[in-house]
């Protein structure tokens, strides 16, 4: 496959956008629009300002957390142009029996039994099953940018990564509809716009094209990202179209995000590579680059799909 340069800088702006707002994110996550003034009177926009109470100070500023750990997992899973599902199983089990740091309950749940890996959907519908069908995290959507950089992966094999640990169908379509959004940028240069996002949607849940139709609200505060409510997946999927349909930058988008609080890491994760698949990673300012720990990784996974994408 021949790639332009364009989608070449598309790939690594998905991939490096969700690091990026995953890592300066961490800075509000769990906190109040309130506290977020608090603590960032000016805003948060520098890894340096990110403050260093009992939550955050297990990372250094500027790492990224679970979210792009996840990602990486399902990344080095890549064979052909598509991502084995069992590999990804065990990738997830071999970070969860390290030394995983932030990982959400659901998933701490699911990757907690014992037989995970020998039939991974099975473990996470039971689990799913025990908490009354009712917990519909944004665990899966927080990882899936990386899928998104092969043209090659259908809605079905999406699909069924997010089903890995999280079978819900608002999961499944919230990480189906962010996906196809950011191939079509990627890779067609076109944007779907909301009544084909909503079709999507209708296939999956009739809970999603709500948050569809929310994501045009001129105001984000229409998805009190701060509420109890705020590691739900189409909360996540919400803001993440918000940033596409309303801030015209990369920067703008990362910054409008990471200082809504809430579950910000992981909105900044997804919203990000969002607006990378747009923007290019020619738009990411330097700064955030450069001061990223670990970067030499995501580079590693940016590189190894382009020679996937061009053998």
């Amino acid at each position: 496959m021949v790639l332009s340069d364009t989608t070449k800088d598309r790939i690594k702006g998905c991939i490096y956008g969700q690091a990026i707002g995953d890592a300066l994110g961490l800075g509000t996550e769990f906190m109040s629009q309130d506290e977020v003034r608090k603590y960032y009177p000016s805003g948060l926009a520098h890894y340096d300002q990110i403050i260093q109470d009992a939550h955050r100070s297990r990372w250094k500023k500027g790492c990224w957390t679970d979210d792009t750990d996840m990602m990486i997992c399902i990344a080095k899973a890549r064979q052909k142009n598509h991502f084995d599902l069992n590999k990804t199983a065990r990738n997830f089990k071999d970070w969860f029996n390290g030394t995983p740091t932030g990982i959400g309950r659901h998933t701490f749940n699911v990757l907690a039994m014992r037989d995970y890996t020998e039939n991974p959907t099975k473990a996470a519908d039971i689990v799913w099953r025990l908490g009354k069908c009712k917990s519909a995290a944004n665990g899966g959507i927080m990882r899936t940018s990386i899928v998104a950089t092969s043209p090659f992966v259908d809605e079905g094999e999406t699909a069924d990564i997010c089903r890995l640990t999280h079978p819900d169908m608002r999961c499944v379509g919230s990480c189906v509809i962010i996906v196809k959004l950011m191939q079509d940028l990627i890779f067609n240069d076109t944007q779907l716009e909301p009544p084909s996002l909503k079709a999507i949607a209708d296939r999956y849940d009739s809970r999603i094209s709500e948050y569809i139709e929310m994501a045009k609200n001129d105001s984000p505060d229409i998805f009190s990202l701060d509420d109890n409510m705020m590691g739900y997946t189409l909360k996540t999927m919400g803001i993440a179209l918000w940033s596409l349909w309303h801030c015209h930058s990369f920067a703008d988008g990362l910054l409008a995000v990471v200082n809504l609080g809430g579950d910000a890491d992981t909105n900044a994760a997804v919203s990000c590579a969002l607006l990378g698949a747009k923007y290019g990673f020619s738009s990411i300012p330097q700064y955030y680059v450069e001061n990223l720990q670990d970067k030499q990784i995501i580079e590693g996974i940016y590189g190894n799909a382009i020679s996937d994408l061009t053998e």
